[in-house]
């Protein structure tokens, strides 16, 4: 007579892959991944709060910039409401391309444009590894970016890897995963 674990440790083994496939942070002891359909639904809640933020009062000049963000960077700060809820957003206009310059991008930003990325301090509990940061990328057109893997560049991104919005910004002096105040 065969026996039934064979056939039990198979059917288990399937239901183990395909849940890992399907949820891969299933099992991994980290957050959900980046970039699923309630991190791109924030994202567009975020994007309709920043409307206007051209003219925010706190404000920097045009600066030099760096990979990944662009040739030159303006900041931009704010409380915006997303869902109804409060929130500090660091808003960062990323600039370059063919004639980039400081004067060229201070005088006609717009056409300098190449994306727009923002960190914004969720509630308690959201990310407590990384401070409760809620990281994106949009296309200068407000889209939220993708990666080469086709993964939306919202939420907790890159969470856990070498390179990446979180792992850049742990560097930051003070703990704060910010720059501007180092």
């Amino acid at each position: 007579m065969r026996s039934s674990n064979g056939f039990w440790t198979g059917v288990v083994l399937v239901v183990a892959t395909a849940a890992l496939v399907l949820f891969p942070a299933c099992g991994t002891g980290q957050d959900m991944e980046f970039g699923g359909p309630a991190d791109v639904e924030f994202a567009a809640g975020l994007w309709a709060s920043m409307q206007g933020y051209h003219d925010w009062p706190m404000a920097s000049d045009v600066y030099p910039g760096a990979s990944p963000h662009g040739s030159f960077l303006r900041l931009y700060y704010n409380i915006v409401h997303v869902d109804g809820a409060p929130y500090h957003v660091i808003v960062k206009d990323n600039f370059g391309g063919d004639g980039a310059t400081l004067e060229t991008v201070s005088e006609n930003p717009a056409d300098y444009l190449v994306a727009v990325t923002a960190m914004l301090h969720r509630e308690p509990g959201y990310d407590p590894d990384n401070m409760d940061w809620f990281w994106v990328k949009y296309d200068a057109d407000g889209t939220v970016s993708k990666n080469d893997m086709d993964t939306a560049l919202a939420g907790r991104v890159a969470k856990g890897m070498d390179a990446g919005c979180i792992a850049c910004h742990a560097n930051a002096g003070g703990g704060d995963y910010y720059f501007t105040n180092d």
